[in-house]
This record gives C-alpha cells, structure tokens and sequence, in this order.
C-alpha cells in the first residue's frame, strides 16, 4: 500500500527514467508524453518492434518470469508502471521489492480478476450489476437459477474486448459454455437493461491530489470500443446528476486504492440514470484517448506526472470530441483524415493489420459545447 513516506517522496526529476512494463500503444503514447517533459523511458516487453519499443530510450525483450532481465531492468529505472493489466503479478511484487511501481502491485492484482473487483466496488458501496462467483458447473446452475437468463459468463481473469466471454440466453447449453471458458475461476453478471455505456479515467497523485476527467460515453461494435463520445450526451438535471455521479465513483474508488497514477472506471447508465460500475484498468484507456488533443492535459501526460510525483496537471475539456478507433482495414481511413482540419491522427506503428487490431485513432475536435466540469 502507499505509505505516508511515500506521498511525501520528492518527485523524479526531468532526466530520470521510467520503465513501463508491457510494448504496446499504451506504452507508446506514454513514452512519447514523457519525452515532451524530459523523461526517458524503458520498455519491458516481449518483441523488439512492439509499438512502445519504436520510440522507447530503451528496451528489455525478456519473458515476465525472467528475473536476472527483471533485476537489470529494476536497477536501470527510477519507477515502473505498466500500460496492460493482464501481467502476472510475480514479476511486479518483484519489481516493486526494488524499485516504486505505480499504480501499486495489490491494485493490479485487484484490477486484473474480476472477481476481487466487483467485490471491492460493493465493498465501498458502489453498485455493479448483479453477480455470482462460478467455479464450477454446479456453480453456473446455481448462479444462472438464481440471476436468470440472459446473463454473461465471463472468466474472472485475462478477458478482454469480448474474449473470454460467452453469453447465457435461453438457449445457451450451460455444460458447453463452462467448457468453452477453460477455467476454474468465473464470474456470471446478470442482465443490465442500460441505456448507455459510459466511463470516467480519474488521476491521483503522489500527493493525493485528484483530477477526474468529463466522464464520456462509449460505442462498442463486436465488443471493442468503436467510438467515444467526450463529454458524454447526457442532459437535463437528472442528466448532470448522472454525471455528477459517475465522476463521484471513480474519484471514491481511486482513493479507496491509494492509486497514484491513472484508473478508467467503466459504467452502465440505467434507464433511470443511475450508474453500475462494470469495470475497471488501472492505466491509462482507450476511452482516454480523446483527452491527448481535447484537454489541457491529456491522459497519458497526466500518467507521467502522477508515477513521477509532479503536480497533476488540469483535466479540463478545452474542446468537445469524438474519438474513432481504427481497428483492422479501418485504418485507410486516416489517408482522408489527413485532410480533415478537425481530425488528429495518432497511429501506432504496427506492421501488420488484423481483424480486431487497434491500428490507430482519429480525435475529432469539436466546438466546446458548455464549460460544464463535473469533477
């Protein structure tokens, strides 16, 4: 846990070195957000030409659970982050016996299963959708007798953009479904009747200070993340205190963690507003990206200044925005975009173009539609 002795550290100076656990676009626009304040950063990963290895001061090509590469790597960096969750947790307890890691070791291992995530959230009074924890088949019957159909089966750890999932509807056949997960460890979610997905990223310092972010809405298309909507659409007085809301949750949930660095807290709104935290990623998230060209200071800016305990910076919105993510062959588009006075183009380097790959992201700027902050 973050001590009192460590809140009171003083800060890494311009020049210090910031190892990022983890090569891809996340990692990269950090390296890159880093280099514009004079940080240098070096990258663990598993391959050479990984996104955040292209523009990295240095790199480490190591497996996680290579311990001789952990230690050089430890001694070679002032802090150690991380830009994906799903990191076994040996080799950041590690890391951390050496070297500060932030966002610390015991909110990874909270972020990366969902099932010690939902019950922190319920913990501190947040509410999620309603849940069962499946450890076995006789489990899911249990659990789908008592949620009902539909409902989402889901493995409790290593899931992401819909893999790891399968869905429970009146004509799921629950023995298939257990074996399809290839796992001991599950969650079933009950059915949410939402009107809107929606999320809020949340920084907090060394100091303890705490900026969230206009909370956005979020289009997913084949369970990824399609398009973000900042700030999210939601009007009226029971609309701004949803929003109020939202931004109340994630700011509870950081503190609660101690977290210093970045948490995006992804919600379901209800048809009657209220909010239900579906999940959350301690690191910097795609439905941030809007906030590198339509904020004062962008996500990825406001990671390094938060593990290398500057002041955070400000999170307001200086412009409205609609994020677009180029995912597969959807990445010809930033050819027109080039041509799009609005459009800001940020690709991520990857040689190969596959279905589902996150390729790239066009911000589109727009005029700021109200000076409303609700943090």
């Amino acid at each position: 846990m973050t001590t009192s002795a460590s809140r009171s550290a003083p800060l890494l100076p311009p020049g210090s070195t910031i190892g990022i656990l983890g090569g891809g676009q996340l990692g990269r626009m950090t390296a890159l957000a880093a280099a514009q304040l004079g940080y240098r950063v070096h990258i663990f990963c598993q391959h050479d030409d990984e996104p955040a290895a292209q523009v990295a001061a240095a790199v480490t090509c190591a497996a996680f659970d290579d311990e001789a590469a952990l230690a050089a790597f430890a001694a070679a960096v002032d802090v150690v982050t991380y830009e994906f969750e799903n990191i076994p947790l040996a080799p950041v307890t590690f890391l951390a016996a050496r070297v500060p890691v932030r966002p610390g070791a015991h909110i990874l291992e909270t972020g990366q299963d969902r099932l010690r995530e939902k019950a922190f959230f319920n913990g501190i009074g947040i509410a999620t959708a309603p849940w069962r924890a499946v450890h076995s088949l006789a489990d899911l019957e249990a659990a789908v007798a008592d949620l009902g159909r539909p409902a989402v089966l889901k493995t409790a750890r290593m899931g992401y953009d819909g893999k790891g999932q399968v869905k429970v509807d009146a004509g799921c056949d629950l023995a298939a479904a257990w074996a399809s997960l290839k796992t001991d460890a599950a969650i079933l979610e009950g059915f949410v009747d939402f009107e809107r997905e929606i999320s809020v990223i949340v920084a907090r310092g060394l100091d303890g200070h705490v900026a969230p972010y206009d909370p956005v809405e979020n289009v997913h298309v084949h369970h990824i993340l399609d398009t973000t909507i900042a700030p999210a659409p939601i009007t009226g007085p029971r609309g701004r205190k949803t929003l109020v809301d939202a931004v109340a949750v994630a700011r509870k949930a950081a503190e609660a963690l101690e977290l210093v660095g970045l948490l995006a807290v992804e919600m379901f709104v209800t048809r009657d507003g209220h909010v239900l935290v579906n999940e959350m990623a301690p690191r910097p998230h795609n439905s941030g990206h809007w906030t590198m060209d339509a904020c004062l200071t962008g996500q990825f800016e406001q990671l390094v200044r938060a593990v290398c305990g500057l002041p955070l910076g400000s999170p307001l919105r200086r412009c409205d925005c609609r994020m677009k993510n180029l995912i597969g062959d959807d990445v010809a588009l930033w050819q027109g975009a080039m041509s799009d006075a609005t459009a800001h183009v940020h690709l991520y380097g990857k040689a190969e173009t596959r279905p589902g790959r996150k390729m790239g992201h066009i911000n589109y700027l727009l005029p700021l539609s109200d000076d409303g902050h609700h943090g």
